[in-house]
């Protein structure tokens, strides 16, 4: 004899079921979330002469992907300004065009690499590493970039866009006579030279660069876990290579 229907114990039965496949589900979805692996933070290196458009790019870059952007141009002028005992050592080799020693350069960088926002969105690194050493110094401390840029820029080029930058001491943003003149005549009133952005300084620092730049270049060619992009400093040929 056939079993009579029952509705009553069939939502039961239903409604067990789909208790069972909604906690299967649930625990599927969570060991693949647990074993899913982690999409890696930037971590970039932005490399160029003085004068060959790093402080635009690296605009572009914080604000297409939000990334912590670690200036040690900026840092170290901030030092120097406000006289701090690191400022009054590093102060010598800016005024002269040289490279601040590496102890002093990398003991900023590594403090804000180690910062909370760093340390989620990632980080862009500007103006380090410029010797071999400091490439070095950074990879003893596992201060490894995922994504290298080189941004190639003939000499005249970098020239040409340093000796015509002014800076606004105001809120510390970078203005071009020619390409990127002040948006105002109050802002344009204040503006001022940075102490290395004159022909003799210039000179010197493209001299250094070039001295130091197959060095800290072949690094990070050498490098399995860094990708290596060398491109003209277009924000289109940019952000072509940038995918992290």
């Amino acid at each position: 004899e056939k079993p009579r229907f029952d509705a009553k114990n069939l939502r039961t039965e239903m409604f067990r079921f789909a208790a069972a496949s909604t906690l299967a589900g649930a625990t599927a979805y969570g060991v693949y979330q647990y074993t899913k692996p982690k999409k890696e933070i930037p971590k970039i290196i932005i490399s160029g002469g003085p004068g060959s458009g790093k402080g635009t790019q690296c605009e572009n870059i914080v604000e297409k992907y939000g990334v912590k952007h670690i200036s040690t141009g900026d840092a170290l002028r901030h030092h120097v300004k406000t006289g701090t005992e690191l400022g009054k050592e590093a102060k010598g080799y800016m005024d002269r065009g040289d490279l601040v020693p590496d102890d002093l350069v990398i003991g900023i960088c590594r403090a804000e690499m180690e910062t909370p926002e760093a340390k989620k969105n990632g980080w862009l690194l500007d103006g380090m590493p410029r010797t071999k050493a400091q490439c070095e110094a950074l990879d003893a401390m596992k201060l490894v970039p995922n994504l290298f840029l080189l941004l190639d820029v003939p000499d005249e080029v970098m020239m040409e866009r340093a000796c015509g930058r002014r800076q606004d001491p105001v809120t510390r943003k970078i203005y071009h006579v020619k390409y990127k003149p002040a948006p105002s005549e109050e802002i344009a009133k204040r503006l001022i030279i940075r102490s290395d952005d004159t022909v003799e300084k210039m000179t010197n620092r493209i001299k250094q660069y070039h001295k130091n730049f197959e060095a800290v270049s072949g690094f990070y060619k050498d490098k399995s876990s860094t990708r290596h992009r060398k491109t003209a400093s277009s924000s289109e040929d940019l952000m072509r290579f940038f995918v992290v």
